[in-house]
């Protein structure tokens, strides 16, 4: 192998690193700037962060082509950025302003963009696993060699729409991959409080699909881990289940007062934050300094502000459009 050689190697692999770690530090920010804008009121309703488990949507999304499909569930901020959803449109959708990227009209649960194949936030458990299942068969039938991305939690798993579109995926062979975020709690209740066997990708393989399970704290693992995966789907062969093993650092909703958990516990999966994991491994490798880092940081933080800002020039949509899309506009015929 010749030093040029090498040394493309070394750059490619930076460069990778580098890009993981701008899509993880642009979720964590975008979200903590979100926590300060529900406390002044500025965002309201239902919103479910993703801190603590940026490195799945970073490190799956690059598997990923713009013809690819993602279904995503009522936590997507993380999902919605790394896919390409711009910062501002999510931002103005959290506002409820007609510039979002919904109108509007869904807010932090029901994100959705057409032009990404971004086909929303779900505030179902497990709802979004039919639409994926329609979106791949319609995929497999026009012979389209694409991928659609079901995200979904642990919670998901003891839901019938797991058990029925594992099944049909498998059966018509549809070009599925199935990313599952065990971050261990479905709302309040912990993993061994609902499920009798807790190795989900386990579960998943008894319908004879091929299921992994990777440790979803670390991006480069789930990045290699979704890269082979996609790749299988995209190749004819068949759908494909990761078993995510996250954590989320909040609560599950900003309503929630997370009485459930040990503090203990928290804190020894802080330590496994998946931002610090990846910042160390690259200083470790003297791949990342102080300035590269403030460098990330600071186009970031600039990314967020215009982010806001434009939610704050969004206008809200019209009283006399209220009603718009609520029923299908009738067209030629009466």
């Amino acid at each position: 192998m010749t030093s040029t050689h090498t040394a493309s190697k070394h750059h490619a692999a930076v460069a990778q690193r580098t890009d993981l770690l701008r899509r993880m530090l642009l979720i964590r920010r975008f979200e903590e700037r979100c926590i300060e804008l529900y406390s002044a009121a500025k965002i309201r309703g239902f919103m479910h962060l993703y801190i603590g488990e940026e490195a799945v949507a970073a490190g799956v999304m690059p598997a990923l082509t713009p013809a690819d499909a993602v279904v995503s569930t009522y936590r997507e901020h993380g999902h919605a950025l790394a896919r390409g959803v711009s910062a501002e449109s999510i931002m103005a959708e959290m506002y409820g302003r007609v510039t979002g990227c919904s109108r509007g009209r869904g807010g932090s649960m029901h994100l959705f963009d057409a032009a990404t194949r971004f086909y929303g936030g779900n505030a179902v458990v497990g709802g979004g696993m039919p639409l994926a299942i329609g979106l791949a068969l319609a995929d497999a039938m026009a012979h389209r060699p694409v991928v659609t991305a079901c995200f979904f939690g642990d919670g998901a798993v003891a839901e019938g729409e797991f058990h029925e579109c594992l099944n049909l995926a498998v059966l018509w062979r549809l070009p599925v991959l199935f990313c599952c975020e065990n971050n261990r709690y479905a709302m309040g209740t912990a993993i061994e409080r609902t499920h009798a066997v807790t190795d989900l990708a386990k579960r998943a393989s008894s319908y004879g699909i091929d299921a992994k399970a990777v440790d979803g704290m670390d991006v480069e693992a789930v990045a290699r881990a979704a890269s082979s995966a996609a790749h299988a789907v995209r190749s004819g062969d068949g759908p494909r289940f990761l078993e995510l093993k996250t954590y989320r650092f909040r609560a599950h909703s900003m309503y929630d007062s997370d009485r459930y958990r040990d503090k203990a516990e928290v804190g020894e999966w802080r330590r496994r934050d998946p931002i610090d994991l990846l910042v160390n491994r690259m200083r470790e490798r003297k791949q990342l300094d102080e300035d590269s880092l403030a460098r990330l940081e600071s186009e970031v933080a600039s990314a967020v502000d215009v982010a806001v800002a434009f939610a704050e020039a969004g206008g809200l949509e019209p009283v006399e459009d209220l009603t718009r899309f609520v029923y299908a506009e009738r067209t030629g015929r009466p």
